[in-house]
């Protein structure tokens, strides 16, 4: 990765604050000083002689993240602020309401509640709108909303939410949250074990060891890893994980940077637990950079056959440096490298398209890499699986559907139509699809498509204008033509619509806990798992063992 200084971005510093230059960073510190030395003396102009007040720390804090936006979006600065938010984020095992939440403008959305947590115990559902916390109204509140959700254990916090329209209040009693990395594990047949790794916390080995070592004493002989959703996190845990099924002293992951004292080698430094069980990992579009190390590495071991769709394609190392006056940055330091060689990023950040958007590598310019059997893979960003189930990859549309909430907005409707759904398996018909279909057109649902926008940005230009009136018909024969492209690729997507809407819809008379107990009879990427290590010709011919 290009250095900040040779790229000869501008360092802005505060007047007072110090400047550190390394060893690498001497021959190019006439540019640094001289390129310092410009920003200040502009820095004071601007704050001596604009026509009204500014505020300085705001001004540095948008030069410095505007700066550090136009590297990769990994690297961030963090004022005082931000890092007194953080440590409060990021302890670890806290007390908090035990659901996962998103802001949208005034209020806070439920997207999950987890089982027996404070929430879950308060009776709030996925879909609940929090508008008040205690006395705090989030629409004059703009800062981290959860944080009010927070304190000691018992704390009783009482909010208001709406529901289906109806506004109601709920007494959370605050409790200890720990968020278990393996949520859940069991018995796939009489001979292979499932395991659901979602995040790679500072449990995530000991949970993975436990579940494996569980499942071999209740007699499984072949193992599936589901990492599918998996973001990623310690890369120690990674390492550990891999510990599990490979020999100590395999190197699982590689650094490399421009600064020599950040390349390293990451070994395993521990006896197994088992070299020999047939491994099956799935892996989809949201594993990311812990969990394609995993994948990558007993995939270039060929230790484990990888299945479903290619990774997210993370692959850049970050590091936090303490900066002065209680500020921090995260920088990117070096990249990550599987054992064959392979690295793991996707998107090039120092090579921009017109637009300003990193590029990605393409098929044409993948390299080929050797496994220890020799086999052939292939770089160009995440990890190819060795069994590639296409019809597992969503489409544009269906990812529209689930970034904008479609699905997730049309079950918590369905929820509540169908209150006595119990633990019972809906089949989701052409009948409901219709009915999916009617309430995206009833919520004026926006797909966000690149060429809607353009059109809209088109009639935003003409009102400007005032010719939008003359255009007004086109306009509106074009915007229609759009609709019913979009109605004929919702068409065209049915069946994995029809597949995430059921998931949504298990998981809020089941939890997520109903959602792994159907996926192991039903999910496709599972059964091909089972399919495969239960043929170990198959297996071998895979890993040509």
């Amino acid at each position: 990765m290009r250095s900040v200084l040779k790229k000869k971005y501008i360092i802005p510093v505060v007047v007072g604050a110090f400047l550190f230059v390394g060893v690498s960073f001497k021959e190019d510190f006439f540019e640094v000083a001289k390129q310092i030395e410009i920003f200040t003396t502009l820095f004071k102009a601007v704050n001596a002689n604009y026509v009204d007040e500014t505020n300085p720390g705001e001004l540095m804090d948008k030069a410095i993240k505007s700066m550090l936006a136009d590297l990769d979006p990994y690297t961030n600065y963090f004022n005082e602020q931000d890092v007194v938010k953080y440590k409060i984020n990021n302890t670890g095992e806290y007390t908090e309401i035990g659901a996962l939440m998103i802001r949208k403008e005034d209020k806070l959305i439920i997207k999950e509640p987890y089982k027996n947590f404070p929430a879950d115990k308060a009776g709030l559902k996925a879909g609940d709108e929090i508008i008040q916390i205690g006395d705090v109204n989030l629409k004059d509140f703009k800062e981290d909303a959860s944080q009010l959700l927070r304190g000691g254990k018992n704390t009783k916090i009482t909010v208001k939410y709406i529901r289906q329209g109806k506004t109601s209040t709920a007494d959370i009693i605050l409790g200890e949250v720990e968020v278990k990395a393996v949520p859940f594990f069991g018995k796939i047949d009489d001979k292979t074990g499932y395991i659901v790794l979602t995040q790679f916390t500072a449990k995530a080995a000991l949970e993975t060891k436990e579940a494996l070592e569980q499942l071999k004493k209740d007699g499984a002989e072949k193992i599936v890893l589901d990492l599918r959703g998996n973001p990623g996190g310690l890369l120690n845990e990674a390492v550990s994980i891999c510990n599990l099924f490979v020999p100590k002293n395999e190197i699982i992951v590689t650094t490399k940077s421009k600064i020599e004292k950040h390349n390293n080698s990451y070994k395993t430094n521990r006896e197994p637990i088992d070299t020999e069980i047939p491994l099956a990992i799935i892996v989809d579009s949201k594993s990311a950079s812990a969990s394609e190390i995993v994948s990558g590495a007993l995939q270039d071991l060929d230790r484990a056959v990888i299945i479903g769709s290619r990774s997210f394609g993370k692959g850049l190392v970050q590091r936090p440096v303490d900066l002065t006056y209680g500020t921090q940055i995260k920088i990117t330091i070096s990249r990550y490298y599987t054992p064959s060689g392979r690295c793991i990023q996707a998107l090039d950040y120092s090579h921009k398209d017109k637009d300003g958007h990193a590029i990605r590598t393409t098929s044409e310019n993948y390299n080929a890499f050797k496994t220890k059997n020799g086999r052939t893979v292939y770089d160009g960003g995440g990890i190819l699986p060795d069994v590639v189930m296409d019809e597992t990859k969503l489409s544009p549309i269906t990812e529209k559907l689930v970034k904008n909430d479609g699905i997730f907005n049309f079950v918590t409707d369905y929820y509540y139509k169908h209150p006595n759904l119990g633990t019972t398996i809906p089949t989701i018909t052409d009948a409901d699809f219709t009915e999916f279909k009617a309430f995206l057109k009833k919520q004026n649902f926006n797909f966000d498509s690149e060429s809607e926008l353009a059109l809209k940005n088109t009639l935003t230009a003409a009102k400007a204008e005032k010719i939008d009136a003359s255009i007004a018909s086109e306009y509106q024969q074009l915007m229609a033509a759009i609709q019913r492209s979009e109605e004929t690729q919702l068409n065209q997507n049915q069946k994995e619509i029809k597949n995430l809407i059921l998931d949504e819809i298990i998981k809020r008379y089941q939890y997520k806990e109903g959602l792994y107990q159907y996926y192991i009879k039903n999910n496709s990427e599972v059964k091909k798992a089972v399919s495969i290590l239960g043929n170990a010709s198959e297996y071998n011919k895979i890993l040509k063992k």
